[in-house]
């Protein structure tokens, strides 16, 4: 990189964006949000972890050999066999990437059972290794918030001896603060031989809410790659926003001059589109991308709104790509009033997505007098729930209600056979919910249960979302109806599907002894 204002975005929804509890996603799905991201402009998107199971070695290589512009990425733990599965995934990227790591605290060295000198001699052989596959090597010192600075120092030193061209500094827990973060930015490009020739990174998770604030002050003292996610996405709290810092050094060029390949434009599509797969909504109050981001109810900040739209607006929502006008359609509305919205909105659908959400549209039209914006996204994440491809598909439901009682009477397919089941339960959604365990039984356990109203009124679309847990698995699934009840239990019966498919996953078959596992 010969341009040292560019700061590099590195994006890794597809991989600790995943590990976020609940949000599996499948192979289409990974792709298809792994191709907005290469069109988007990211310069590096961590496709995920190869060695994890088969299946994400199969998105590892399908977006290797998908993208364009992108550098691919997979990563692996410090051991040959993580390292080897890892390029066999990603070799097929026009420009692919090995990320290794290791835990250097004195914590995860005590895990792995390694002395010092031998974490050292193990750094050398893995990042060495890693280079003899692939030019493009990044090496990770997970938890380097915590590992002792003379020995950081020594491990950063190793790592680019043996090869490695970016240096990842993460914050894997989110302890650190902004002015910690730049000084030990500034120590490592100061003390460490070589490092002026290599690209130090930041990944910082959000624990304590400071991720943007610590990754902006690592690049303010010569990191040169962010590390990301849409929305957020990540382990616990979730890792440093995308949408953040790529706006963050837009908007305040006099405190930040740096440049990004960023289409900030397409910002907004990506945090839907994320929010939809991942079955994780957006809070209405998150910075940039939340539902109140552009929305002012103060009678002084409308005034002057109106008046001066930057008294209290430092960005614009054309800016993120956030174009709609809420002009409602309705029932005698067609399929190509229906692809310009969407293609207003952001959503550049196929003959076959167009022609499943216009079904989906007609039906919501009939029911709801007018059709709005929101109501149209909506559509698109129910799309996604009770295809005519899962195992378990809802095709019938009655419920009755009173204040004697409620019970549910449900017809589903299960691979294909028809089953029906009748049960009473306390309240409608939990009758609902033991009709389907009746049909398909199951030890998963419901962890979450939400319901938010898409917009305003009595026949307003429900976007329900439903969280499951069984045997360490943890799944989401998320439908939309303007029948809250119908709703609810297509979410549960999505989330049953993906519980379904991620349980045919292989777990990492290493010692835990011998690696560590996640940033």
């Amino acid at each position: 990189m010969t341009d040292k204002s560019r700061v590099l975005i590195f994006d890794t929804t597809l991989r600790d964006g995943e590990q976020s509890p609940g949000a599996t996603m499948t192979h289409d799905e990974k792709l298809e949000i792994a191709m907005l991201l290469d069109e988007m402009g990211v310069d590096i998107i961590e496709a995920g972890f190869p060695i994890a199971s088969e299946g994400d070695f199969e998105a590892v290589s399908a977006i290797a050999k998908a993208s364009k512009n992108s550098v691919i990425a997979g990563l692996s733990r410090a051991n040959y066999k993580d390292i080897d599965r890892c390029w066999e995934a990603v070799k097929h990227a026009a420009r692919p990437r090995i990320h290794t790591f290791i835990g250097t605290s004195p914590l995860h060295r005590g895990i792995t059972n390694l002395g010092t000198e031998e974490m050292l001699e193990r750094i050398q052989d893995t990042v060495a290794h890693a280079r003899n596959l692939c030019e493009d090597v990044q090496w990770s010192a997970m938890d380097a918030i915590r590992t002792e600075r003379d020995y950081l120092c020594r491990v950063v030193e190793c790592a680019i001896k043996a090869g490695a061209t970016t240096i990842n500094i993460p914050d894997t827990v989110g302890y650190t603060l902004p002015s910690e973060s730049s000084d030990i930015i500034a120590m490592l490009l100061e003390k460490v031989p070589g490092a002026d020739e290599v690209i130090f990174a930041t990944h910082c998770h959000n624990d304590l809410g400071m991720a943007t604030a610590n990754a902006l002050a690592a690049v303010s003292a010569g990191a040169r790659q962010i590390e990301c996610t849409i929305n957020g996405l990540g382990e616990r709290a979730g890792n440093t926003a995308l949408e953040e810092v790529v706006m963050a050094i837009k908007v305040r060029k006099d405190l930040m001059p740096f440049t990004t390949a960023i289409d900030t434009t397409k910002i907004m599509h990506l945090s839907r589109r994320v929010a939809q797969v991942s079955g994780f909504p957006v809070q209405f109050n998150k910075a940039v991308v939340g539902k109140n981001a552009f929305l002012h109810e103060s009678g002084i900040h409308q005034d002057g709104v109106l008046k001066n739209v930057e008294t209290f607006e430092i960005m614009r929502p054309a800016d993120i790509g956030l174009t709609e006008t809420n002009i409602a359609m309705g029932k005698h509305s067609g399929r190509a009033a229906l692809r310009t919205k969407m293609r207003d909105l952001g959503f550049e659908l196929a003959d076959n997505q167009l022609n499943d959400v216009f079904v989906r549209f007609k039906a919501l039209a009939d029911r709801k007098k007018e059709v709005y914006d929101d109501d149209l996204i909506a559509l698109l994440t129910d799309s996604t729930a009770n295809t005519d491809h899962d195992f378990l598909q809802v095709k019938w439901l009655r419920v009755i209600c009173g204040s004697d009682g409620q019970e549910a009477e449900l017809k589903m397919l299960v691979d294909g056979v028809e089953k029906t089941a009748k049960c009473a339960g306390d309240g409608p959604v939990d009758a609902c919910f033991k009709a389907v365990q009746a049909i398909y039984p199951t030890k998963a356990e419901l962890k979450i249960y939400q319901v938010h109203a898409v917009t305003e009124g009595t026949d307003a679309q429900a976007t329900v979302s439903v969280r499951l847990a069984e045997d360490g698995r943890i799944v989401t699934g998320s439908a939309a109806d303007t029948d809250t009840i119908l709703a609810s239990v297509k979410a549960y019966v999505g989330a049953l599907n993906r519980l379904r498919v991620r349980s045919q996953k292989t777990a990492p078959d290493a010692d835990v002894k011998s690696v560590s596992y996640k940033l």
